[in-house]
């Protein structure tokens, strides 16, 4: 764009961009325009190109005081992200700006880990920006002030929406989105992401859908981010051993691992599942002969632990983080040198994401290693080499939205009040996952959310909602609203329980499976520290420190498939013998 930044953005705005020595990229004007425009968007851009600066520019912009009048108090813009880490890291990074600018912005979090009293006061005095989860957000449009908290709403931003737009989660926001466009229809939506197969899916999954019968779909306008540097990733070979035949660890590699963190400034080292988090940390421990600063982060660790590691890392203190996917997506740590993959990538979206963590900039080539566990992730980590180097992506198809989510969102919607079913059966069909579902259908889900369907309909405790003579639904009893608040939620997992000290110091949580093989003065190694059980009492796991430990915690909620894209590039491979003689010895023989 050619307009200078003293006329297209307010002055004080302005002056920072200029004082911070950058300019404002080309789609950070274009996502600028759109909004002033009152049209959804999608963003596409490469890692590293501002794209979260380029879906909150439009809300800092109303919050100048050169801009004109201030908008009042409530909540402004509404900032949804499929990881409790990325909403903490945008909090960090809105908070910059807002404070260097001067612009009076409340940020607040809200998700699993915030405190009861705060969520009850935001609910009650929210902040103008609130950054959430798909769950979260759902539970919050569950009470009843929720239309009132919403009524003003003016933008919603939806980070890394390929994360999670095709699977059930994205079923429960796109309902969400949908009953704020009953409350706030004038409120923008826009999406952000770093890798989309197909675009288009995602513009028309984003814009809420006309129910007038025609049967035109909607979608929201695209725009695409500069092109950033080509990604640089190498796979790491055994210097004196073979690839091993199985496993899927890669210990063999972490003395050269070793040395790539000590030759970085920062390392961030990914891995697929906890337990081989937990493994490679202890590995790179004991290889530590340089007392390197080296932390871990995975989904399981207590929400005290998983902040210190990212405020730690947010200020460099960290040699190399030992992580899984919950840093896949839009950290925003600049000093990162080098990504390492600790076994097979799964697929090349997933591995592009990763990568991108490295520099985290649009115009610094992002550097990553691949390790290969055993022979055949070496033909995985191939492929999916050859996929991000042809700019090649793979993702998940869309799919009808699932019924037992929408049973779930009724029961939301039964808690913040009574509803009409007509009017919610078109509420729900604005969201194109659901605009297939028919009056009989939406009857079946409602007979559903009543009383449990024909096997359950005999037990009182089943009978949620009732409809009166009027024809309006309506909770049987308030104590349901409670019971579904308890048990709502798309991620099913194990049953989980706490490991703490017996000062009531939480490290985190292990699944009831593993706990259970435990005795007082087993050790096992968790958090990144040697732990000796003391007792297993209730819900909780009481530990102290040990010198040794023999066991590493196992989870069962995470083995990623390989996508079918890079499937079918390991295919390839495997049958084109005339290409194996590119591959290592060892490799070649075994095929």
């Amino acid at each position: 764009m050619t307009a200078p930044l003293s006329s297209a953005l307010p002055a004080e705005i302005a002056a920072w961009f200029d004082a911070r020595g950058w300019r404002v990229r080309r789609h950070q004007w274009e996502m600028l325009a759109k909004a002033r425009s009152g049209r959804d968007a999608l963003l596409v851009a490469d890692t590293g190109a501002g794209k979260t600066l380029a879906g909150f520019l439009p809300t800092l912009c109303d919050f100048a005081p050169s801009a004109g009048p201030l908008p009042g108090d409530g909540l402004h813009t509404l900032y949804v992200s499929p990881l409790k880490a990325l909403a903490q890291d945008v909090k960090r990074n809105l908070l910059t700006p807002i404070a260097e600018i001067g612009l009076p912005i409340k940020v607040e979090t809200r998700s699993g880990d915030t405190p009861s009293d705060r969520k009850k006061r935001q609910r009650e005095r929210p902040p103008h920006v609130l950054l959430t989860t798909p769950e979260s957000l759902s539970l919050l449009l569950s009470y009843p002030e929720s239309a009132g908290l919403f009524a003003g709403l003016k933008r919603i931003v939806i980070d890394e929406i390929h994360a999670f737009a095709t699977d059930k989660r994205g079923d429960l926001l796109a309902l969400s989105l949908a009953r704020l466009h009953a409350i706030a229809p004038e409120a923008q939506r826009v999406a952000l992401s770093a890798t989309l197969a197909d675009p288009r899916d995602f513009q028309e999954w984003l814009a809420p859908q006309a129910v007038d019968g025609t049967g035109e779909i909607r979608a929201a306008d695209l725009v695409l981010g500069e092109p950033g540097a080509e990604p640089e990733v190498e796979i790491l070979l055994p210097q004196e051993e073979r690839v091993p035949w199985g496993g899927h660890a890669g210990r063999w590699a972490v003395p050269q691992l070793y040395e790539a963190i000590k030759a970085n400034r920062t390392t961030l080292v990914f891995t697929n599942t906890r337990f081989l988090a937990e493994f490679i940390f202890q590995c790179l421990w004991e290889e530590n002969a340089d007392h390197l600063p080296i932390g871990i982060h995975h989904g399981s660790l207590s929400t005290e632990a998983r902040r210190k590691v990212e405020e730690a890392m947010a200020r460099g203190e960290l040699r190399a983080l030992v992580c899984t996917a919950s840093l896949d997506l839009g950290i925003d740590w600049g000093d990162i040198d080098l990504v390492v993959q600790m076994g097979a990538p799964k697929g090349s979206s997933r591995l592009l994401q990763r990568i991108g963590r490295a520099g985290h900039r649009l115009d610094t080539p992002s550097r990553a290693v691949l390790v290969p566990g055993n022979r055949f992730e070496f033909l995985e980590a191939i492929a999916a080499k050859q996929a991000v180097d042809e700019g090649q992506r793979d993702g998940e198809a869309f799919r009808p939205g699932s019924l037992d989510v929408l049973a779930q969102h009724v029961m939301a919607c039964a808690c913040a009040g009574p509803f009409d079913e007509v009017t919610l059966l078109d509420e729900v069909r604005s969201a194109l996952a659901y605009s297939w579902v028919d009056k009989a259908t939406f009857a079946r889900v409602l007979s559903f959310v009543s009383n449990g369907g024909y096997a359950l309909k005999a037990y009182d405790r089943f009978q949620r909602i009732v409809r009166d003579k009027a024809g309006v639904w309506r909770l049987t009893h308030p104590n349901q609203a409670q019971r579904h608040r308890m048990n709502a939620g798309i991620i099913v997992d194990s049953e989980m329980l706490v490991v703490r000290f017996r000062n009531g110091r939480k490290l985190g949580k292990v699944e009831e499976r593993f706990a259970a093989q435990l005795s007082p003065g087993d050790t096992f190694f968790f958090a990144g520290m040697s732990l000796e059980v003391e007792s297993v009492k209730d819900m909780d796991v009481v530990v102290r420190a040990a010198k040794k430990s023999a066991t590493i915690p196992s989870y069962g909620g995470l083995r990623l498939p390989l996508t079918t894209h890079l499937a079918r590039r390991v295919q390839g491979l495997l049958a084109d013998r005339a290409g194996w003689g590119r591959f290592p010895d060892d490799v070649r023989e075994w095929l």
